[in-house]
């Protein structure tokens, strides 16, 4: 039985008070087609009068300070604070490989994404869910403000980790969905046996700024630190498929050898495509993934 059963129990209290205070940020700049909460420094008509910069050749005439032409025969052009809106978009893994570790990665999972969402709804960002395994992809998209924050938490106990794959279908559907311009969060282990490539192709240079968090479980990591030695019968979560594996320490050296290999080459593609990736131990305690990781990573501030 799934030991969480209500919504409080993947966002309590505390971790929200302190959430409170958190925004997501981009490294890019959107243009957004609603009045959001984010403001940034930009050439154009808005709410807020921010600075002064020089005339460059072929701005628009309409923001030059002519009262300022008058004075110093010279020509400044108005800087504004303008209101942005950014969609945050948070894509779940559904697999059934998810499904492993202790804790859960799936669990984990859920619980990292409604905090995510949380800081997205009280920023008043345009926050999406998308749930992708197998052939299946689930959605609860374009919600807006505190009050949404029970709704998303339903949601996100309702899913289930179940099937193989779903990972290229998943960030094919996001990329052509039109969610907008800005932040793209992918929380999955990519253990896929279709790979991760493609489906990083489509959602990377299309307007948004991901990034990969990649959950594994303690065990993933350091099988040896967490008992697993000798004689074992081992079963793909996803395939039923039985391997029977002396795990000595020569196999489980090459088994770390293989994952940090594995590891290194999803690091490496990302880093090309302008992707962050991350690697997050599901041990890690949300209140330090939040508040310090990703914050010096660069999406919450």
């Amino acid at each position: 039985m799934n030991p969480i059963l209500k919504v409080d129990d993947l966002l309590d209290s505390r971790l929200m008070a302190r959430l409170d205070r958190l925004d997501v940020i981009s490294r890019k700049i959107f243009a957004g087609k609603i009045q959001g909460e984010r403001r940034s420094r930009r050439r154009g008509q808005s709410v807020e009068f921010a600075d002064f910069r020089n005339y460059s050749h072929g701005d628009d005439l309409r923001f030059v300070d002519w009262n300022i032409y008058a004075r110093l025969d010279r020509l400044f052009l108005k800087l504004f604070l303008e209101e942005e809106d950014l969609s945050m978009v948070i894509a779940l893994d559904m697999s059934m490989s998810m499904d492993g570790g202790n804790p859960k990665k799936f669990d984990y999972a859920r619980r990292l994404a409604m905090a995510l969402g949380y800081i997205g709804l009280v920023n008043n960002n345009r926050v999406s869910l998308f749930g992708f395994g197998a052939e299946r992809i689930e959605r609860l998209t374009s919600m807006r403000g505190r009050r949404r924050t029970r709704e998303m938490g339903r949601w996100l106990l309702d899913r289930r980790a179940e099937g193989i794959g779903g990972f290229t279908d998943g960030m094919r559907t996001i990329a052509l969905g039109g969610q907008g311009r800005g932040v793209l969060i992918v929380l999955s282990d990519f253990l896929f046996p279709d790979g991760y490539e493609k489906g990083l192709n489509y959602v990377a240079g299309r307007g948004f700024d991901v990034f990969a968090l990649q959950l594994l479980a303690p065990e993933e990591m350091d099988p040896a630190r967490h008992g697993l030695a000798g004689d074992l019968r081992l079963i793909d979560i996803e395939t039923s498929k039985e391997t029977e594996v002396t795990a000595s320490t020569a196999v489980l050296t090459q088994y770390r050898k293989s994952l940090e290999t594995y590891v290194a080459g999803l690091r490496d593609f990302s880093v090309r495509r302008s992707i962050t990736h991350q690697v997050v131990e599901t041990s890690l305690d949300l209140d330090t993934l939040l508040l310090d990781y990703l914050r010096r990573r660069g999406l919450l501030a």
